[in-house]
């Protein structure tokens, strides 16, 4: 498998899909006023996925702590608050020693796919910033660290405030992300990605 870490990459979403596409060269680059950011953190290629229903574990430690060992296949990890962060990508109801567990998140909808890519974000912005209206070839789930996230899809409108999780809809979902809180909105975005296909696309309500 093959793994790959990004750390201090971000974009502001100025354009149509830059809040959505992270590349170094916007990394220099001023938050803009109700600019939507978006950090790569984690990205994993995947073969292979466990058969039945996934979940995404969220679970936590302070980053000295002594933890069990992170799957080597479908663990991605963050650092935020002097903690390491770890989400896992398998089935319910499992736990890592000496981690606290934060949310548990799914069932997930995976793509119908020959191999796959797990990708870890983090996201937010200040209050009214807004993402395009975009789709991926998979699926998201969220857990809202600060502020509150506001989605907007062609089934309805979710909202998740600090320290909830939402799962995410069927892969090719058109959706549109707000943050709608009175404080800046700070997330960590887990995707289960086709890995023949970009990572996002424009999309339209109509």
């Amino acid at each position: 498998m093959d793994l790959r870490e990004v750390r201090g990459i971000s974009a502001v979403c100025a354009g149509l899909l830059c809040g959505l596409t992270p590349h170094p060269a916007s990394a220099q680059t001023p938050a803009a006023p109700n600019a939507f950011r978006v950090d790569l953190v984690a990205e994993r290629h995947v073969a292979v996925l466990p058969a039945g229903p996934l979940h995404w574990r969220v679970e936590t430690a302070p980053t000295e702590a002594a933890v069990g060992p992170a799957d080597p296949d479908l663990s991605l990890t963050g650092e935020a608050d002097g903690r390491v962060w770890r989400f896992t990508l398998g089935p319910p109801g499992e736990r890592t020693p000496g981690m606290r567990l934060e949310a548990e998140i799914g069932p997930v909808p995976v793509p119908e796919a020959s191999a796959w890519v797990l990708r870890l974000n983090r996201a937010g912005g200040s209050p009214r910033a807004q993402t395009p209206v975009h789709r991926h070839p998979g699926s998201e789930a969220f857990f809202v660290r600060s502020g509150r996230l506001c989605q907007k899809t062609m089934h309805g409108d979710a909202e998740a405030a600090a320290g909830q999780a939402m799962n995410g809809h069927d892969p090719g979902a058109v959706m549109q992300l707000t943050s709608c809180g009175a404080s800046d909105l700070d997330q960590w975005v887990m995707f289960v990605l086709d890995a023949s296909e970009p990572f996002s696309s424009p999309a339209s309500f109509d």
